[in-house]
Parts: C-alpha cells; structure tokens; sequence
C-alpha cells in the first residue's frame, strides 16, 4: 500500500512538473519563431559581406557552391513578422528582402547571363516574404513606392544587373535608415559610370530609371538633374542644369564577380 501512495505520488510530482514547465516552452518557442530586426539585420549584413565585393557585384558561382548561408537568410525572410513590426523596420525589411531574393532566385538559375533570362523574374516568380507570397514587382510597388513615397529607394534596390547602383554589403536598419539612404543616393549619383557628365559636350546622360520613375522623383519636387544636385554638393560636383540631358541604355547584364 504505502509503495502504491509512493508511486502515485511520484506520478503527481512529474506532471505537476511538466505542466509548470509547459508555459514556458511555449514562451521560449514563441520568442524562437519571431525573427527580430536585429538579429535579421546581422544576418544580412554577414552575408552581403561574405558574397559581396566593394564594387558590388555578387560571387553568385561561391553562394551556388555553398548555399547554407544564403538558405538559412532566405527562411529568416520568410518567417519574419512583418506585420507587427515599425514602419522604419518594416521599411528597411522589405530593402533588404528585395536584394536578396534576387540573390537567391539568380543563385537557383545560375549561371546565366542576364536576369532576362528568367522569365517572369519579376513579375511572375513569388518569394514567401514575412509570411505573403510575393513577386519583386510586388515588394518594389505595394511594400515600397506606395508606402514610403521616397526616391532614394531606387538606390538602394538592386535587380541584379551592370546598370542598377552598387549593392550596398551593409544591411538596411531602420533607425538608420534617413542616413543609409541619403549615403546610397550620394554615393550612385557621384559615380561617373552612373551619372556621366561630358563637360566639352553640355550633356548629362543619366541611368533609365529617372525616366521610368519620373513621377517617383518628382514628389521630391524635383526631377532629372535638379534631383541629382540634391546629392552633389561638393564644390565643382553640381551638374550644370543648362546642359542637355540623355539616357543612356540599361544594361541588363548581370552584376556577377565572374563577369569582371
């Protein structure tokens, strides 16, 4: 009798344990299955750092050869609470998405030439992104351009190709973000193989996009040369706006290291 009472109560002990313990297994998976800023933004930047040079392009043949680095931060992307997190994070989240789910998606195809090459890179292929399906075009429109109604964003975006600005191998962090952004325009409309300026010709030729998303730029009250000079102000830097202005062809060859 008595080794029945021991049993049972030993019995008691053990689920009363259990059932003490199970709240808290429940709190440290729930705080597991939430991705911080934080920890996304490390992630990011380790990676960009890993697989991006100073000039920005991408070594796309080392992430193919070892893509643990690059599988792990597409499930942080996948799993990350966009919905509860700030405008600013939220922000800085989908910059960061858009820039690596073209990694991987060039990664899975490569190698190849161009992003031209995949039909519907942009618009067709979706990406599991903070819980939705989404295509880039998606990200790019309904995450970004309508949201925040900022130009500078079109630095900072990088389709993978020769004409899109130099991928910046530091993530984007919402707390940081006016700065980071201001520092991606500057840095893009200061290059000469970006915005190029022919002194002896009176003629600026600029990158597409300022006439694919003019109407982008001109919510910052100015357009074409005038918005490049915003970011130009070193002395002798500004571009004369009495000059003729260009575009000059995309080029939609891939910003690969293997390319150079």
């Amino acid at each position: 009798m008595m080794k029945s009472l021991l049993t049972l109560l030993k019995f008691w002990v053990v689920a009363v344990g259990l059932l003490s313990v199970l709240p808290v297994c429940a709190q440290r998976a729930k705080i597991a299955a939430a991705t911080p800023a934080a920890v996304l933004t490390a992630q990011t930047t380790a990676f960009l750092q890993q697989y991006v040079n100073k000039e920005g392009k991408v070594n796309y043949a080392a992430i193919q050869h070892d893509p643990d680095q690059l599988d792990a931060l597409l499930y942080t992307i996948a799993d990350f609470d966009a919905a509860h997190a700030s405008m600013a994070d939220q922000y800085a989240f989908y910059l960061n998405a858009y820039n690596v789910l073209v990694i991987g998606d060039i990664v899975r195809n490569y190698p190849l030439k161009s992003v031209q090459d995949m039909p519907g890179f942009f618009n067709k292929t979706r990406h599991q992104v903070g819980g939705e399906q989404l295509t880039l075009d998606q990200i790019e429109t309904d995450k970004l351009r309508k949201i925040y109604d900022d130009p500078r964003l079109h630095f900072a975006l990088v389709c993978g190709t020769q004409s899109c600005p130099r991928l910046n191998r530091t993530a984007y962090v919402g707390t940081e973000l006016f700065v980071q952004l201001n520092n991606q325009a500057k840095f893009a409309l200061a290059d000469p193989a970006y915005v190029k300026v022919n002194p002896d010709a009176k003629l600026v030729q600029l990158p597409e996009i300022f006439k694919w998303y003019e109407a982008d730029f001109s919510t910052s009250g100015k357009t074409g040369v005038l918005y490049v000079n915003q970011f130009r102000k070193e002395k002798g830097a500004s571009v004369p706006t009495w000059f003729a202005v260009e575009y000059y062809p995309y080029n939609w060859g891939l910003n690969d290291q293997a390319s150079n």
